[in-house]
């Protein structure tokens, strides 16, 4: 049974710090683990923007503040013993500082099936494309696509259909690849415009599947 989030109970460690788990609202990919203090933890639920303490500085900071990698929160919980919180972001760019989008990315084994993670890359896309149109970002190119309307999203599934053409007819598979990749990313965005969903389009291929 859900239960409503209570400040008041929320139990912070001898330094006056509680541990976060950040999570991905998309992938639920686990992103980093960071701390708060009473003063990051109020600023993260006024702002709905991730802040954190810094014990090494001694100090508050707002993720992505000087990278522009940003994590607008989803939902913030506690465990059952108020003493570790659990947030969902919307992570803009990535997460660690090394570049890489998780900060555990260095593995002592993983027994698991290592192409899941990549398996519903798609949807994730279209999940974070629909996110950007219910929920604008200032500074997201999908949030200008969408500000300037389905000409200008017709525009360019138009030009990234011509990159392919040039990309194959160099005979470069890397080539071709991106800018596949980007017909694909404002395919998604046209789709979500008008409405329409991947089960859409596996329907109908379905229909063709001869």
């Amino acid at each position: 049974m859900k239960k409503t989030f209570d400040i008041s109970k929320v139990k912070y460690n001898q330094d006056g710090l509680i541990p976060v788990i950040v999570q991905s609202v998309l992938s639920k990919e686990v992103l980093m683990l960071a701390y708060m203090n009473p003063e990051a933890l109020g600023k993260t639920i006024d702002t709905k923007e991730a802040y954190y303490y810094s014990r090494s500085r001694n100090t508050l900071w707002k993720k992505g503040e000087t990278s522009g990698h940003i994590q607008y929160v989803k939902s913030l919980a506690y465990d059952c013993d108020q003493d570790t919180l659990l947030i969902q972001v919307d992570q803009i760019g990535v997460a660690c500082h090394t570049g890489e989008m998780s900060c555990f990315y260095t593995e002592l084994f993983n027994d698991a099936n290592n192409q899941s993670s990549n398996v519903n890359i798609l949807n994730d896309i279209f999940e974070l494309i629909q996110l950007r149109k219910n929920e604008p970002i200032e500074g997201s190119y999908t949030t200008y696509l969408f500000n300037k309307g389905l000409d200008k999203i017709l525009k360019k599934v138009g030009e990234e259909t011509a990159e392919i053409i040039i990309g194959a007819k160099n005979q470069s598979k890397d080539e071709t690849v991106y800018e596949i990749s980007d017909l694909v990313y404002h395919i998604l965005v046209l789709m979500v415009n008008q409405g329409i969903t991947p089960k859409d389009i596996e329907k109908e291929l379905c229909t063709r599947r001869k």
